[in-house]
């Protein structure tokens, strides 16, 4: 296999930070991520640049030639440039101190040598610099290491996992986004480091555990490095083996878990939603403990899906997703055992159920519902498969209700409160409410057409 090259040009507006410390006399190199990806012929995203120059005259510098500057971690030796409103991280070289509390370092000297700046970093292939003139530094064996798709530490792989616990979590992390495997070595000590994360805040394992999510690749991180998640996530732990003792899954809850989490990569065009990715992840999270076992041997787990949504709650919110995320997976993850059929009735109370759990977004969480139920039940045991096809008819049954305009919520109905009242002839309060949400299972019943003099009528009626 042929070793990558870089064929990207280095953006305008970073060469200019470049250029602008290089004609004062200091050394800069395009450093982190940005290579890694041109490397592998994806296109960069954030650009950090890492030089020679002390913070304070790479300040100087650059606010002298007409670049703004904000001096965003100067206690270790970074700020931002900002070119053409693009911002362009630069950092003194630096290396780091001993980590007494698993996260940070206690001291951080500067350097005048790139390489012992890139001696710090954590993974080889997020340890090398460019520059257009004097090409590519990779004193660690990264651009090997992306042509044989390993993950490997930079240095001895105990004492960077040691530094920083999350570390452990970012090599999963890129292992899952790049679809790298993790070299023994790394893999042995990132495996053994794992209990230190219990000493990481938890919002920043919350942005690792997106991260692996967002990449479509949690079935594999479920089945390879299940002792690391299961140190992010301690409520995972009891999936690991649980016999579900049930003649409609054939796989132990993790295992089932780790099928879901492909199934909705695989139904969704691995383009899963967010909160379906979350979904996948928790929705059985509560089985352990809401098992039970009949006389016949049979194990059975009554209420676990409201359980488990209450667990997703805690989860999510302890690792800072944001408030609208959890909502709409904590509805998924209640109602992914819910019965429904293809007729309008069945639609429009799944409609319901999900508008009320969160505003807005019950068709979008619909077709997010039936994804992580036809996910589920290829999770299962083979008798259970036929379900995923049997969806497409629900699915059929949904775009024709949201086509003729769905009606799930009050707001949805073709008369309001001022009709209530005036055709009642009664006063505005509580009482409005009622009525219209009385009119509302009618109509998601099939009793009563969404049709304003059909309700109207109904309105007059005294009885």
């Amino acid at each position: 296999m042929g070793l990558p090259t870089i064929r990207t040009e280095v953006p305008a507006y970073a060469m200019r930070v470049v250029d602008t410390l290089e004609a004062s006399g200091y050394e800069a190199w395009v450093v982190g991520g940005w290579v890694r990806d041109a490397l592998m012929g994806c296109r960069g995203h954030d650009i950090d640049v890492t030089t020679s120059a002390p913070w304070q005259e790479t300040a100087r510098v650059l606010r002298a030639a007409g670049i703004e500057v904000h001096e965003t971690g100067a206690q270790h030796g970074t700020v931002t440039a900002v070119v053409d409103g693009l911002p362009v991280e630069t950092t003194t070289y630096r290396v780091e101190g001993a980590y007494s509390d698993r996260r940070h370092p206690d001291e951080v000297r500067f350097v005048t040598d790139v390489r012992e700046d890139l001696a710090r970093r954590d993974l080889t292939v997020n340890a090398m610099a460019y520059h257009p003139g004097r090409g590519l530094l990779d004193p660690f064996g990264g651009q090997d290491d992306i042509a044989c798709g390993v993950i490997r530490a930079v240095g001895e792989p105990a004492r960077r996992f040691e530094e920083d616990a999350l570390r452990v979590l970012r090599a999963v992390r890129f292992a899952c986004r790049l679809g790298f495997v993790i070299e023994p070595a790394t893999q042995e000590a990132l495996t053994a480091a794992a209990p230190g994360l219990a000493d990481i805040a938890s919002e920043r394992i919350g942005q690792e555990i997106d991260g692996i999510l967002a990449s479509g690749r949690m079935a594999w991180a479920l089945r390879h490095e299940f002792d690391v998640l299961a140190a992010a996530l301690p409520e995972l732990a009891p999936l690991r083996g649980f016999d579900q003792r049930s003649p409609y899954h054939a796989y132990d809850v993790l295992e089932h878990t780790a099928r879901v989490c492909a199934g909705v990569e695989a139904v969704s065009g691995g383009c899963a939603a967010r909160p379906l990715r979350w979904a996948a992840l928790l929705h059985d999270v509560a089985k352990p403990s809401a098992f039970s076992m009949d006389d016949g041997g049979r194990g059975h787990f009554f209420g676990h899906p409201e359980e488990g949504a209450r667990v997703a709650g805690r989860v999510m919110g302890r690792l800072a997703v944001e408030r609208q995320t959890v909502r709409e997976a904590q509805a998924l993850v209640r109602l992914h055992d819910l019965p429904i059929k293809a007729d309008v009735r069945s639609t429009r109370k799944m409609l319901a159920k999900l508008e009320d759990a969160c505003p807005g977004r019950g068709a979008a969480l619909a077709h997010m519902l039936i994804g992580l139920k036809r996910a589920d039940a290829l999770g299962k045991a083979p008798n259970c498969l036929a379900y995923a096809v049997d969806l497409d008819a629900h699915e059929a049954a949904l775009r024709t209700e949201l086509e003729r305009g769905k009606t799930c919520a009050v707001s949805d109905l073709k008369v309001g409160g001022a009709d209530v009242i005036r055709e009642r002839c009664i006063e505005p309060g509580p009482g409005v409410g009622l009525i219209l949400r009385s009119l509302l299972a009618a109509v998601i019943n099939d009793e009563l057409p969404n049709d304003r003099e059909a309700l109207l009528a109904e309105l007059r009626y005294d009885d």
